[in-house]
């Protein structure tokens, strides 16, 4: 497979996604609400998750409007994690995707509604009707116990299970040590399940054995993980004006990473060594057209920003 073909292959994908955001985002939300959403998440990030639901849908030759619709659905709820965590309650960061965060803009509290309104709206493209606003000309193409499952995944992704407990523990581990373990159980809550979740979510949207299914949720808990990694060496090797956010953050903050634990040299290596695991998981998955998530596997960890 050729690289260029990757790249033509993502940049398709990544317009499509950007056309479905800027039409289900709204405009028209009360007292500016609607264009904090839209600040919030049209024009900026890698589109990782995305990118890994079309991918892994491809895959398995899934239905193309539900595929959209998780990929869509998986940002937003991505976005949404970003607004919140940014907050002075949080994180308290003042910079994301290259301009100024949603409560440095708008305020605290309309990125509050802004994250919960992106929140719910990422429900909503999961289950279209003819009466939602979320509704597509013609006939909808994703039957309701696909909806159903495709919320039940990326529910159990952002919350307690996943990323919101992530980020529990993360905001309880300021200042203390941690081993290893604890980290990889905090960074699998906090970052990987979302991006696992995508994985699934994509595969969801066809059909698949029980090994191809295992096999690519080892592959997303794998990639899931060395994404955060390649995050953590990132915000030590990188600038500002590179990272589209600010760089040094989690040293300033008294944060343990996986350098903090690891040091930088064998953070490097346990990315390259998670890519393997992933690579390896996707072997044995038995697709034969899942080229695109191996190379979206070599960009997580090969990435600059």
């Amino acid at each position: 497979m050729k690289l260029a073909d990757f790249d033509a292959w993502m940049r398709s994908e990544l317009d499509a996604v950007e056309r479905a955001l800027e039409r289900w985002v709204p405009t028209d939300a009360p007292a500016g609400l609607g264009l904090a959403m839209r600040y919030g998440v049209l024009d900026g990030g890698k589109r990782v998750r995305p990118l890994l639901v079309l991918a892994a849908a491809q895959a398995v030759h899934g239905n193309q409007d539900a595929a959209m619709r998780a990929a869509c659905a998986v940002e937003l709820i991505h976005a949404y994690s970003l607004v919140h965590d940014d907050m002075p309650c949080m994180d308290n960061d003042i910079l994301r995707r290259g301009k100024p965060t949603v409560h440095v803009r708008y305020g605290e509290a309309q990125a509050m509604l802004a994250g919960d309104a992106m929140q719910a709206l990422a429900f909503e493209v999961l289950t279209p009707c003819a009466n939602s606003l979320t509704a597509l000309p013609g006939p909808h193409g994703v039957p309701p116990a696909l909806q159903a499952r495709l919320c039940a995944l990326l529910a159990r992704a952002a919350g307690h299970a996943g990323m919101a407990g992530g980020q529990a523990i993360d905001l309880v581990s300021i200042g203390r040590p941690l081993d290893e373990r604890t980290l990889r159980d905090m960074h699998h809550r906090k970052t990987g399940a979302l991006l696992q979740a995508s994985v699934l979510m994509g595969a969801a949207c066809g059909t698949t054995t029980p090994a191809a299914w295992q096999a690519l949720s080892e592959y997303g808990d794998a990639i899931g993980l060395a994404f955060q990694v390649v995050d953590d060496i990132l915000d030590v090797t990188q600038e500002s004006e590179t990272l589209g956010k600010t760089a040094g953050k989690d040293a300033s903050d008294n944060k343990p990473t996986y350098v903090t634990v690891l040091g930088l040299d064998a953070a490097r290596r346990h990315a390259a060594e998670l890519r393997d695991t992933a690579l390896a998981a996707l072997a044995r998955s038995g697709l034969a057209q899942a080229a695109w998530l191996s190379l979206l596997a070599d960009k997580i960890v090969e990435r600059d920003s």
